[in-house]
C-alpha cells in the first residue's frame, strides 16, 4: 500500500491537486526518492497554521494566521554529506564544502552559502525534470510545528535530549553538528528541523514577518531557520529565525529542500 500511495503522490506531482482523486496521498508520512542519490521526501497538505511568536524575540514575530493552499513535499532531513557530494560529483556544485573533522556521509553538510544551496536544489531540478527549490519561510515554518502550537514540536520546554542545541543535553550540544535522525521526528516525520544545524530558506530577511512579500532574486540579507548546535535554546524554537549575508558560509548552517507537488 505505502509503494502504491508514493506512486499515486508522484502521479499527482505533474497535475494538480483538483485532479488528484485520492486526497489521501497528501497527508503526512509518504515518502519517495526521485532517484537514488536524491534526499527521501515526505508530502505535506496544504493547512492553516499560526506562523511567528510574540513571546519570545521581537524578529520571530507577530504570531499570525497563515493559510497553505498547496501541498508540497519536503526532505525528511537536512542535506546531508553524501547528498551533496552526489551534486559534486557530477560538476553541478562546488567540492571544497568542509566537515570540520566531524565526518561526511550522514553529517548535514555545512560550510555552504545561500548560493550553494540554491545550485544544488537547480541540479536536483535537472536529475529530476521535477521542481527542486529551497522551502520558503512560511513552508518551513509550516513544516517545524507540525501541528503544535508551543515553543518546540514536543511542548514549550526544550528538555532534555530532544534536539542538538547549547544547553540541550544531548551529545553533541555545544560542541558539533551530529549525524542526522538522532532525535525524534515531528508529527510530520521530519528530523532535526530544530537545531543541530541552521537552514537556509529561499525568503530575504525582514525585521518583522510579513503575510506575504515576493522573494526577490537579490537582497543583502537571506533568512535561516531554526538553530543549531551552537546557540541557546530559545534560538532553536519552532519561531526563531535570523539574517545571515548569502555569501556567508559556516559550520553553523546547513539546508533541506522542497519539492513541488503542483502546478
Amino acid at each position: 500500500m505505502g509503494r502504491l500511495l508514493i506512486l499515486v503522490a508522484l502521479a499527482c506531482s505533474i497535475s494538480s491537486l483538483a485532479s488528484c482523486q485520492d486526497a489521501s496521498v497528501f497527508e503526512a508520512g509518504v515518502s519517495f526518492k526521485d532517484c537514488p542519490d536524491c534526499p527521501t521526501m515526505i508530502t505535506l497538505p496544504a493547512g492553516r497554521f499560526i506562523m511567528g511568536a510574540d513571546d519570545q524575540r521581537e524578529t520571530y514575530g507577530p504570531a499570525h494566521d497563515h493559510v497553505l493552499s498547496k501541498p508540497f513535499a519536503i526532505a525528511v532531513t537536512e542535506t546531508t554529506f553524501t547528498q551533496y557530494e552526489a551534486c559534486i560529483a557530477d560538476g553541478g556544485c562546488p567540492g571544497d564544502k568542509s566537515d570540520h573533522g566531524w565526518g561526511r556521509e550522514r553529517q548535514p553538510v555545512i560550510n555552504v552559502s545561500w548560493q550553494d544551496a540554491v545550485d544544488y536544489t537547480a541540479w536536483l531540478s535537472r536529475q529530476t525534470s521535477a521542481k527542486y527549490r529551497l522551502p520558503t519561510e512560511i513552508e518551513w515554518d509550516y513544516a517545524v510545528r507540525a501541528g503544535s502550537v508551543t515553543r518546540y514540536p514536543w511542548g514549550d520546554g526544550v528538555g532534555k535530549g530532544n534536539a542538538n542545541c547549547r544547553r540541550c543535553g544531548s551529545a553533541w550540544s555545544g560542541t558539533g553538528a551530529a549525524p542526522v535522525a538522532q532525535f525524534s521526528p515531528n508529527a510530520f516525520g521530519l528530523y532535526d528541523m530544530n537545531g543541530n544545524v541552521s537552514e537556509w530558506v529561499a525568503d530575504c530577511w525582514t525585521e518583522r514577518h510579513q503575510v506575504s512579500r515576493e522573494i526577490e532574486d537579490s537582497c543583502p540579507a537571506r533568512v535561516t531557520r531554526g538553530g543549531d548546535w551552537y546557540y541557546v535554546p530559545i534560538m532553536s524554537t519552532s519561531a526563531a529565525r535570523k539574517p545571515n549575508a548569502p555569501n556567508l558560509w559556516s559550520y553553523t548552517i546547513g539546508f533541506r529542500v522542497v519539492r513541488e507537488l503542483t502546478d
